[in-house]
């Protein structure tokens, strides 16, 4: 009885370790949300070749991007600021379809089960089909949409400059749930278990139950902030526009620790956090590696321009755009530069990594994808 019992716990360790292997494999080949998963955590489960080359650009003329791109199925979606959404194939640059609107995207695509999710600056959400780019469904919020989307169970929640996030049934549009802060909302939303954080430019972290959309807590942050907040374990970490970088822990609802640097300014770029490390670009023209359990600074790194771009964390490397036009990659434990790529104009865009492939897009309307190429 013993030795059947341990054989069918031998088998129930095999299974689970399979699965997540399987689930860690699928999740490695997308990005489907501005920061790669629902915790905002900006970390690639993919793998990247060590000498990045450039596969292909896409290019639109007199055009420009500010958005990350979303990437499934081998497909890169992306919105520029003329107002078109792209579909672009992962592995040639060639446009499978376009999407056009009277109003133009700085926020990213987010994408579920063959639709793709993205908003506009006049307030317009839409839901389109992945396969095609044919409208599903739009809702009108009141007014820029700066946000990536996010989901929960069968919805999508997006938040909005008119001070309110909306839960929305993702298949047909229809209002689940919102509910409004005392200002503007440009974060996306972060989701953990039935949680959703939102950190706002009235100078709070919110927790709301996912549920109803009600306050499970607040807490006092500062000053105001657009920025996702990035979460690993109990902690959620993000910088304010007055210089200050937090660390909170949520399930206490209080601030654990926070970090300024020499000459801080403003954050305007999302944290890359692990439990060894969080990594954030400032506009003092830092990178800057923190300790995630004290905020003592482990490395920091110069730009020549300002740091809007989010860094994603890719193994050793973390990569991460600048104004300056330049990409970098840098060593995560050094914090020193191991690879470059200089582009014509600037990077406020984030970049989106599958296996094999880094995808980002700048400011004067070129989206770049870099990977190995073949022999």
């Amino acid at each position: 009885m013993r030795s059947q019992q341990c054989f069918f716990l031998f088998l129930s360790i095999v299974a689970t370790c399979f699965l997540s292997a399987s689930t860690n494999a699928e999740s490695a080949k997308a990005w489907p949300l501005f920061r790669g998963n629902s915790l905002a955590t900006g970390v690639a489960t993919a793998k990247l070749p060590t000498d990045l080359s450039l596969l292909w650009k896409f290019e639109v003329k007199d055009g420009a991007f500010e958005g990350t791109a979303a990437i499934a199925g081998d497909v890169a979606y992306i919105g520029d600021l003329d107002g078109m959404v792209y579909a672009l194939d992962l592995n040639s640059g060639v446009k499978k379809w376009e999407y056009k609107t009277d109003a133009g995207f700085i926020a990213s695509p987010a994408i579920r089960d063959g639709l793709v999710f993205i908003g506009d600056y006049d307030g317009r959400f839409y839901c389109l089909d992945a396969k095609e780019g044919k409208l599903q469904w739009g809702f009108d919020t009141g007014a820029e949409i700066d946000s990536g989307a996010n989901f929960y169970k069968g919805n999508v929640l997006v938040g909005s400059q008119d001070a309110t996030l909306y839960c929305l049934d993702a298949k047909s549009g229809v209002l689940v749930w919102k509910h409004m802060i005392e200002d503007q909302i440009r974060c996306s939303p972060t989701i953990v278990e039935d949680r959703v954080f939102l950190a706002g430019c009235d100078g709070k972290l919110h927790i709301l139950d996912l549920n109803d959309g009600k306050d499970v807590a607040q807490v006092e942050i500062g000053g105001p902030t657009g920025v996702t907040p990035a979460v690993v374990g109990d902690f959620v970490y993000f910088g304010t526009e007055g210089g200050e970088f937090l660390c909170i822990n949520w399930k206490e609802a209080v601030v654990a620790w926070t970090f300024a640097g020499k000459n801080s300014t403003s954050y305007r770029s999302s944290a890359a956090a692990t439990p060894e490390q969080v990594i954030v670009g400032s506009r003092a023209k830092r990178v800057h590696a923190l300790n995630p359990k004290n905020g003592e600074e482990l490395w920091t790194f110069a730009t020549k321009q300002r740091i809007d771009s989010s860094p994603v964390i890719v193994g050793e490397r973390v990569y991460v755009g600048s104004t300056d036009g330049r990409i970098y990659g840098l060593n995560r434990t050094s914090g020193k530069m191991e690879w470059e790529y200089e582009a014509k104009g600037g990077f406020t865009g984030s970049p989106a990594v599958v296996d094999g492939k880094l995808v980002i897009a700048s400011d004067d309307g070129v989206v770049y994808c870099f990977g190995k190429k073949e022999e």
